[in-house]
């Protein structure tokens, strides 16, 4: 077993490494959602699964605070409202319980956080879509492959694994140090 946790420990290691390659990109995410928030936009989340519980966590660090005693920054998970989203689902089909929220939560000048280890997800895709109509800027977290989420957002962070365990422990990260990055920037100057 220690052999495994070893090479298990290896490999996330190794990722994370080859994660810098996108720090431009992850600069670039960060840059985005400080303009939003600045504008007195929101920032809305989106994924399924392990993602969904990433956009919850996410958009929780915003609004409550990641380090800094601070006043609450507009963000929200589309994966929270289970009436709407078995509605949605039940109604409209699955594929469009992120987009018809989005229809009605988001206005011009949002940022949608996109989260997709597949980059394949119809909902998260629907999602994107519905975006570009409205003019929210998107950002897309999702593995090492080229998929249309990368086609489709403004900014892509493709993590370098095809594996949806290493794939989510980067976006979860990825997400921490955009959060963290935002509330330095928006809140350091009134730390004491």
């Amino acid at each position: 077993m220690k052999d495994k946790i070893k090479k298990y420990l290896q490999q996330v290691s190794k990722n994370f490494l080859l994660l810098e390659k996108q720090k431009d990109n992850i600069e670039s995410a960060t840059n985005l959602v400080l303009e939003t928030l600045k504008n007195k936009n929101k920032v809305i989340f989106c994924g399924n699964g392990g993602s969904a519980a990433d956009s919850q966590h996410l958009a929780a660090e915003l609004m409550g605070r990641y380090k800094i005693d601070r006043a609450p920054l507009p963000s929200i998970a589309l994966t929270v409202d289970t009436s709407s989203i078995t509605a949605i689902a039940n109604d409209y089909g699955y594929e469009n319980v992120f987009s018809r929220q989005l229809e009605g939560l988001g206005v011009k000048g949002d940022v949608l956080i996109a989260i997709s280890t597949s980059g394949k997800s119809k909902s998260i895709l629907e999602a994107i879509k519905k975006a570009k109509e409205m003019n929210i800027k998107i950002i897309s977290l999702t593995g090492e492959n080229i998929s249309e989420m990368n086609k489709n957002s403004d900014i892509c962070i493709n993590t370098p694994s095809n594996q949806t365990n290493h794939i989510q422990e980067m976006h979860i990260t990825i997400g921490q140090l955009i959060c963290g990055l935002v509330e330095e920037k928006l809140f350091k100057k009134n730390e004491q």
